[in-house]
């Protein structure tokens, strides 16, 4: 990705940047303004994806032959823009982290125009893959001990998001993905069993069966629905008799009424001796169906489209605000749309006890996390690559530090997050200044 994948408006303010030499120092602090309905918590996620932006940002030849013939751009800004790189820092909070409204999920800070250019991509990383991983995290919730498996690739908003969803499932507990270049990259189990189309290209259901044991017989999981689904598990039975290894045999709903379906194949693998045998169920699945299937004989959930664009809440809504430049904090006023000044840390405590928003300088406070960590200097990581599993075990971790009551699936009542007294004097001396200011101004 380079400097074009970005909005408009953020290269002309950075071409204005340029031209008046406004190279300053700026933090930008990009955080969730609110939850979204029935959310009472975020998982961070999206994080790396930034860092691979912010360390491979620059304009092509190609790029900036383009913005001099369509946009006009005259040659002195396109000399500047071609020198541009990342050259500044970043602290964030570390993937599968849980966080809350108002919280910083990362900040920039970098010469001005290099901080502005980069805001577009970084919201889009951030927003997509926390929304994901907490939709992902809720049905975590919902089936805690079930194995779910990603199956969104076929219908998320393209494959790079196809991609994105697998990794960010993962972080928030998924044991796989049947999307196979995520599962590749990632490190992740590639999971995956037939479709119906399979099983109608043969002459008969027992036909396909055989034949699909034949070729995979260390993955012998049959899609038992496309014609009647209990014969379907009787033809499981007869198929079963002739493999070598009974105890990999599974079965998939992925229709009608789950629940009683599952109890009564699970019933019938019993009574035939198949006692090993696993049930995994699909089709349209959500937390709010994964906890009334989760009674039921079912030991694997193959969960896709609902969670892959986080049906319920497919946006967060998210900003990226210039906090300081220059040296001095600053601010925005807008009705509803304030955003506190200077940049910050997010102090944690015991279970029960509210987060702490305070100013970074602020010393750190006694029995108590913080949240925000160095991960970029001088436009450079400071650390390799880490695995999606380091992710998932701090996810892990907080999930258990989480209050049930923000565990909840309904109505949830998130963690509160208080201002220090200091941030709070700060953004109250700085409202009435700029209050006064735009007023003599007005004058």
């Amino acid at each position: 990705m380079t400097g074009l994948c970005t909005d408009l408006y953020e290269i002309r303010m950075t071409a204005s940047y340029l031209r008046r030499g406004m190279t300053g120092p700026a933090t930008f602090s990009l955080f969730a303004r609110k939850l979204p309905p029935n959310r009472g918590f975020l998982v961070a996620a999206g994080l790396a994806d930034c860092l691979d932006f912010l360390a491979g940002l620059r304009f092509d030849s190609g790029e900036l032959d383009y913005l001099g013939a369509q946009l006009h751009l005259p040659e002195d800004d396109l000399a500047a823009l071609a020198k541009l790189r990342f050259t500044g820092e970043v602290w964030a909070v570390p993937e599968g982290r849980v966080v809350f409204a108002g919280e910083p999920l990362l900040e920039v800070t970098a010469p001005l125009p290099e901080a502005q250019l980069v805001e577009t991509a970084l919201l889009n990383f951030v927003t997509f893959h926390t929304a994901v991983a907490t939709k992902a995290a809720r049905c975590r919730l919902a089936a805690p001990h079930t194995a779910l498996v990603d199956f969104a690739a076929r219908r998320t908003h393209g494959l790079e998001a196809s991609r994105a969803v697998a990794r960010a499932a993962a972080i928030a507990g998924f044991a796989g993905t049947s999307y196979v270049a995520a599962a590749r990259e990632f490190g992740l189990p590639a999971v995956g069993t037939m479709a119906h189309s399979y099983v109608e290209a043969f002459p008969d259901e027992r036909a396909a069966f055989r034949a699909f044991a034949e070729d995979f017989p260390e993955a012998v999981v049959f899609l038992v629905d496309t014609y009647d689904t209990l014969q379907g598990v009787r033809t499981v039975i007869e198929v079963a008799r002739d493999l070598p290894d009974t105890a990999a045999v599974g079965i998939r709903l992925d229709s009608g009424d789950l629940a009683e379906l599952a109890v009564r194949s699970r019933r019938l693998l019993d009574e035939a001796g198949l006692t090993g045998a696993r049930i995994v169920a699909s089709g349209g699945l959500d937390e709010q169906q994964l906890v009334r299937l989760s009674k039921a004989p079912i030991d694997m959930f193959g969960v896709g489209t609902r969670m892959g664009v986080s049906a319920d809440a497919p946006y967060l809504d998210t900003a990226y605000k210039l906090v300081e430049y220059d040296g001095h904090p600053v601010m925005k006023m807008s009705a509803g749309k304030l955003s506190a000044p200077g940049a910050k840390q997010v102090h944690r405590g015991d279970p029960g006890q509210p987060d702490l928003l305070a100013l970074r300088t602020e010393t750190r406070r006694e029995r108590r996390e913080p949240l925000l960590q160095p991960v970029m200097r001088g436009g450079a990581r400071l650390g390799p690559p880490e695995p999606v599993s380091a992710a998932r075990r701090r996810f892990e971790r907080d999930l258990a530090w989480l209050p049930e009551s923000a565990r909840r699936l309904v109505d949830p009542a998130p963690v509160e997050v208080i201002p220090t007294p200091l941030l709070t004097q700060l953004t109250e001396s700085l409202r009435h200044s700029l209050a006064a200011r735009s007023h003599h101004a007005s004058r």
